[in-house]
């Protein structure tokens, strides 16, 4: 550690930390401009998450009470052939160029290094960290780091009203809103679906966890079901963070997972779902919806969102490390 970072208090996260770790993120905000802000019920959500050993893979740096940098990376339960786990953190503006993120980089690397060797020993490691790419210094630290760019992700805004496009639903097909009845399909969509991208599966634990919680708007959430079969063929899952809102003023609605079964791709399903969908958030009064692509994904098509209203907004690197 350099003399800066040493004269800091180091220890894990705990849930106790939500409200500072909240606080930390909204003073992190106010420098990166994401457009993301936190009430401590969205960060306690984090540190209960059942995949994060908080003891043994977080970290937080503290000047008294003051959270002034975090690390947190929660492993795969379940996985093929990358663990793919991503590190997630963060340096208070008015700590950075400390030597603060480096120590934080480092922790993560080593925290995820032994979680691995210790969860799923026999298949290649990969350490991912997103960042923002305007972000000052973000770039620098990641690459003195070993960390090496691999893709992008483009944040994209639909500001509703009349910008909304007329969607009719494929012959065959017919839309329905989420349920407890449905969950599980929405589920199992979101895991073969996304096999192409090579995620690994989410267990019902994890999905309880990061989607079904207190962000999940069910009333902009939408399953498209095959009339013939019953067979599901692809869903639509929304969420809202209120913190957001507290702070801008504006009601957005994030379409976080759009998945299409391998047997009805080519359908028209993911546009008839995010048109349905565009519609329900202006009818639940939001004032804009967001959503974020990997412009290297082969389960999403860009050109999707651009013929459906959405305009660029900001773009994130993906940064990976082998492990």
């Amino acid at each position: 550690m350099t003399s800066d970072s040493s004269s800091l208090t180091w220890r894990p996260l705990t849930p106790a930390d939500a409200q500072t770790s909240a606080d930390l993120l909204n003073a992190m905000e106010t420098a990166d401009q994401l457009g993301e802000f936190y009430l401590a019920e969205d960060t306690l959500q984090e540190l209960v998450d059942p995949y994060l050993d908080r003891q043994r893979a977080s970290l937080a740096a503290f000047d008294g009470n003051l959270m002034v940098g975090f690390m947190k990376a929660s492993y795969k339960p379940a996985t093929e052939e990358v663990h793919r786990v991503l590190v997630e953190g963060g340096v208070h503006p008015d700590y950075r160029r400390r030597g603060i993120g480096t120590v934080l980089v480092d922790a993560a690397v080593a925290a995820v290094k032994a979680q691995h060797a210790r969860q799923h020993p026999t298949v290649k490691l990969v350490i991912v960290a997103q960042k923002a790419e305007h972000i000052a210094g973000a770039a620098e630290l990641f690459r003195s780091r070993g960390f090496a760019p691999v893709f992008y992700s483009q944040h994209l805004v639909h500001p509703l009203g009349a910008a909304i496009p007329d969607s009719a639903v494929p012959d065959g097909l017919r839309v329905e809103p989420w349920s407890e009845r449905n969950d599980e399909e929405f589920r199992r969509i979101r895991n073969e679906a996304f096999k192409d991208a090579g995620l690994a599966e989410m267990p019902v634990d994890n999905w309880q966890n990061r989607m079904i919680n207190h962000t999940f708007r069910p009333d902009v959430s939408f399953l498209l079901r095959d009339v013939a079969n019953g067979a599901a063929a692809g869903m639509l899952l929304t969420k809202y963070w209120e913190g957001d809102t507290v702070v801008t003023g504006v009601r957005e609605a994030r379409f976080v997972l759009i998945g299409t079964l391998r047997d009805y791709r080519r359908r028209g399903v993911a546009g008839t779902l995010i048109g349905h969908a565009l519609r329900a958030a202006a009818d639940q009064g939001f004032d804009q919806v967001r959503v974020s692509v990997d412009q290297e994904n082969p389960v999403e098509t860009f050109g999707i969102y651009e013929k459906a209203g959405f305009a660029p907004a900001l773009r994130h690197v993906s940064w990976a490390l082998a492990g």
